[in-house]
């Protein structure tokens, strides 16, 4: 139990405003239900949520200690009352999510609690699967990342050696990645490879393409195939043979191509002309290929994982 007395400047607020302003790791929905439970009193008795509070006041919080943290990065899945997953895959060991686009993967400095990982920690927490209490250092964790505005398929670690293998397997090329894109044009051929080194501006948060290798660029390949041709636009298949920051979105700018709705390596007018305000890109299907060994996951070894309905496929190609 903690205690608080009301002082002139939090007087006159509501009882549950001022809970959500003082606990902000507390969720919403929980404070209220703490308030209708009398866990939260006010001069000694239970209140109701919109009594406005007096100086002087005092009130007592029987509330667990976790929620009187100061919210951090490793803490905000407690604001998070209900996690909203769309759960590809779930097993002991990992969990495959299709990401939205527009939803971020970590946190950055304007939003801290609306995350991939932060749901994915609160769904684990509130299923008793994961408990930073008794963990000394492992924290429930992605293993690959996908742009804000870009969704698909991301792998999270339910433990430390599924995390230590996949991301073996990651840099060892032994999970293929495959995208959907819609591109400005028709690629010529059809079919092919593009292949590249990528510098990346980090003040513009932009990467340039070169045909040479350049100081501090990193080589980039992408494996592409198209599928659908219509009204001057295609839709491809990529396999990411590298995992370079905005590599797809890069390479086919380069090559007179760009991402449809990409306001970054595109153009605008060309972008509104088709109702398009972020990339037509989507990281849609995963193949662990394992060509060696894979621990505890070697049951994943050949096995295939899609999001069978990527939205702008059917909007711009439908049928």
């Amino acid at each position: 139990m903690k205690e608080f007395t009301i002082g002139k400047n939090d007087a006159g607020q509501r009882l549950d405003r001022w809970l959500g302003k003082t606990l902000p790791l507390l969720p919403a929905p929980l404070a209220q239900k703490y308030i209708r439970l009398k866990r939260v009193k006010v001069n000694g008795k239970g209140s109701q949520r919109d009594v406005r509070l007096q100086v002087g006041d005092v009130l007592q919080l029987y509330i667990n200690d976790e929620f009187f943290d100061t919210p951090r990065e490793d803490n905000a899945f407690l604001a998070v009352f209900k996690p909203k997953l769309d759960i590809v895959y779930e097993d002991e060991n990992l969990m495959l999510l299709n990401k939205r686009p527009g939803l971020l993967c970590h946190a950055d400095e304007h939003e801290k609690v609306n995350t991939l990982i932060t749901h994915i920690q609160a769904y684990l927490y509130q299923k008793k699967e994961w408990n930073p209490r008794d963990e000394h250092s492992f924290t429930p964790a992605l293993c690959n990342r996908i742009d804000r505005n870009t969704g698909g398929i991301v792998m999270a670690a339910k433990n430390a050696e599924t995390l230590r293998i996949l991301n073996q397997k990651i840099r060892d090329r032994e999970i293929a990645k495959y995208y959907l894109a819609i591109l400005h044009g028709k690629m010529t051929p059809p079919q092919g490879k593009l292949e590249g080194f990528l510098l990346k501006d980090e003040d513009k948060a932009q990467v340039k393409v070169f045909h040479k290798p350049v100081p501090g660029g990193k080589s980039a390949a992408t494996l592409y195939k198209t599928l659908k041709v219509n009204r001057g636009l295609s839709l491809v298949e990529c396999e990411l043979l590298t995992g370079r920051t905005h590599q797809i979105r890069a390479q086919f700018a380069a090559a007179g191509h760009p991402l449809l709705g990409d306001g970054k390596y595109g153009r605008e007018r060309d972008n509104k002309q088709y109702g398009r305000s972020f990339q037509a890109l989507y990281s849609y299907k995963l193949e662990f290929t394992f060509p060696t060994d894979a621990g505890i996951l070697e049951y994943l070894r050949g096995r295939v994982f899609t999001v069978e309905n990527v939205d702008f496929v059917g909007e711009y190609f439908p049928g």
